[in-house]
């Protein structure tokens, strides 16, 4: 594999080079090398007892295994346990943050405070908490309390499924799916699919609808919601994309993981002046923080600190030779950092009892004393940055991405007409019209077998130039960063016509970054308002909308992609199938789904066919609102200087709807 097609991004090709020269393996040499299972890579091997691992191959209708096990069902099975485990680490994200609430609330973590006081009171308000009179500690308190509830209470359904289009809510009862708690759902999946318990397909994947609706509907969503109760709710904010982030002359300090607690301490430690005076007695003019994955778009979109990039760069930002230490928390970490720090000065810094690693650091993070923590971290890795050695510096020497990002649902609200006006009436009727042809929620992991971020780019350029507006979170976000597409001047140069209009008249650019991968619960939530809003039908489903995933890799982007099903957004994944070897799961999932949930779940490896099946989904939903036809380049003209004869003699156009 020559190195431009392991990455579009030339950052990334440039220290691939290096990084082959100085013969370090990274993830893109050991996905060349090694290649998947195609028994397991299908979904057809069943490793659920020790009679087995039992790899069913053959037709599917006589496949099975030493149980009797048919092949629809062990590819069922291995689909929900993917469920699980990805509802099970967004979920356990969580968790965390509701017990840092709760300190903070009860006056135990000091270094935090209540940013939001506004976002406080609208969480209560769904959770039936009564806030009049209340001080904001006492709020907060039982706000952490109903969430910690959340996750093992035996009674009644989660309380955020009430955010929710009641078209939608009823749905979810009819099927039997509405999720009852976050822990209860995924210990009950994993009961489920063990070996002699359901052995029935459809009700399996109803199981993993309803696993999937804890994690969209919950543990996402809380995330999301106690992040911007802590520590802001983002608005947009400008920063730089790139490999090429770090600074020679500073202490490069890098947060890696999903978890932002710690990163918002290590945010306010490096602008410690005490901090920046040790930096400076160590021969470095200050300490550079830099955000790697989804920690890096939390302190991103909330503090503008410029991003090395998404999971695939991790190994790549260690190589630059620049890096005094990563600090990591949990997820999407890949164990041969450690390895590969080896061969440079970086030390790797572990931070919970969750996520160890062999040849690390660990320094263990608690919230009670979260700054003392933080400054210890910077000091370490201020205390490195004398054994850099400048033989094995080699910056990317690629000119960073300008990106404007912070764009939570609250904002898009916001943009749309300020405090006293917003809503989401200009946005419906810019859809109604044709203006812009619809949405598409584009989200999920980078993959090394897959050329990096080319899909994500690639699908970007196009549905903006067919007027779709495009919300991007997690590592697809980091790959519009990166090359360019989040700014406003974007609009000017890449989207259609009607889409420009749009974008100018509010001021956004056509690519929106949402945030983390917990943040997709944002774009669930924009659904809802549209849905709500009145012109496009009163559910989520049927709206012209469609939520893709063209590289993934993490079972985290399967939990996404079933709860964007289960709520009425058709999903469509790239990179393999992992049910590709049992027709009836396909079935299941492109058809059945659909006349269930009014949405369907396809996995497409061609990008070009991607695009297509996108449009098409979208197109087919305005047909059936029975909203005008999407007509490409029926709004906007290009833009030419007038002087004042020019003006004098033009004829210009009755806007649309208006009779003279």
């Amino acid at each position: 594999m020559r190195e431009d097609l392991k990455s579009v991004d030339p950052a990334a090709q440039a220290l691939l080079k290096v990084a082959g020269e100085k013969k370090i393996k990274t993830s893109f040499d050991r996905a060349e090398h090694l290649k998947p299972c195609p028994i397991g890579h299908q979904g057809a091997c069943c490793k659920m007892c020790h009679m087995g691992p039992c790899r069913l191959v053959g037709k599917e209708d006589e496949a099975e295994g030493v149980c009797g096990a048919s092949l629809p069902v062990v590819t069922a099975r291995n689909f929900a346990r993917m469920v699980a485990a990805g509802t099970a680490a967004h979920s356990d994200h969580a968790r965390d943050l509701a017990n840092t609430l709760l300190a903070v609330a009860r006056g135990e973590a000091k270094d935090f405070q209540i940013k939001d006081v506004r976002k406080l009171n609208r969480v209560a308000g769904y959770l039936g908490i009564n806030v009049e009179g209340k001080p904001v500690n006492k709020v907060a308190e039982e706000v952490a309390l109903k969430f910690l509830d959340q996750f093992g209470q035996q009674k009644g359904e989660l309380a955020y499924l009430s955010r929710a289009p009641k078209k939608r809510q009823e749905i979810w009862k009819k099927l039997g799916i509405a999720p009852r708690a976050i822990d209860r759902e995924c210990v009950e999946m994993l009961h489920r699919t063990t070996m002699g318990v359901d052995q029935e397909p459809n009700n399996i994947m109803l199981g993993a609808l309803r696993t999937s609706l804890a994690d969209g509907w919950g543990g996402s969503m809380m995330g999301t919601d106690i992040s911007d109760i802590l520590f802001g709710t983002p608005k947009p904010v400008k920063t730089k994309a790139s490999l090429d982030v770090f600074k020679e002359d500073h202490v490069n300090l890098v947060v890696h993981g999903h978890e932002p607690s710690f990163a918002e301490m290590l945010v306010v430690a490096v602008e410690d002046p005490e901090i920046t005076a040790y930096a400076k007695s160590k021969g470095a003019k200050g300490v550079n923080l830099v955000g790697m994955c989804c920690t890096a778009n939390e302190i991103l979109v909330r503090h503008g600190i410029p991003t090395a990039g998404g999971f695939l760069q991790q190994e790549l930002g260690i190589v630059t030779g620049m890096v005094e230490a990563m600090v990591v928390d949990v997820q999407c970490i890949m164990p041969a950092i450690a390895q590969i720090s080896k061969n440079f000065h970086t030390k790797i810094i572990t931070t919970t009892s969750k996520g160890k690693m062999v040849d690390a650091v660990h320094i263990e993070y608690d919230e009670h004393h979260g700054l003392d923590i933080a400054k210890k971290v910077a000091r370490l890795a201020i205390d490195n940055f004398q054994n850099r050695k400048k033989e094995k510096v080699s910056p990317a020497n690629v000119k960073p991405a300008d990106v404007i990002a912070g764009f939570s649902d609250e904002y898009v609200e916001y943009m749309q007409g300020g405090r006293y006006r917003g809503s989401y009436r200009p946005l419906n009727d810019a859809i109604i019209a044709g203006r812009i042809r619809g949405a598409v929620g584009l989200a999920g992991c980078n993959n090394p077998r897959i050329s990096q971020d080319s899909i994500h780019n690639f699908l970007t350029r196009e549905l903006i130039k067919n007027d779709v507006l495009v919300l991007q979170t997690g590592c697809s976000a980091h790959a519009s960063a990166k090359a360019g597409y989040m700014t406003p001047e974007n609009a000017l140069e890449n989207a259609g016509p009607g889409l420009r209009e749009v974008c100018e008249a509010i001021g956004i650019p056509p690519v929106l970054h949402l945030g983390s991968c917990v943040d997709n619960s944002r774009i669930l939530t924009i659904a809802s308002h549209i849905a709500e809003e009145g012109g496009l039908g009163d559910d989520i489903g049927g709206l012209p909308a469609v939520g893709i995933a063209p590289e993934w890799m993490s079972e985290k982007a399967i939990a996404i992609g079933t709860y964007f099903a289960a709520s009425g957004v058709p999903i469509i994944f790239g990179a393999g199938s992992p049910v590709s070897a049992s027709k009836t799961l396909k079935d299941i999932m492109e058809n059945k789904w659909w006349d269930m949930l009014n949405a369907g779940f396809y996995f497409e490896d061609d990008p070009g066919k991607i695009l297509e099946l996108t449009l098409k989904l979208i197109d087919a939903a305005r047909e059936k609102l029975k909203i005008r036809k999407y007509e490409q380049g029926a709004f906007g003209t290009e833009r030419v200087l007038m002087d004042m004869a020019a003006r004098r003699a033009a004829t210009f156009a009755t806007p649309h709807g208006v009779d003279v």
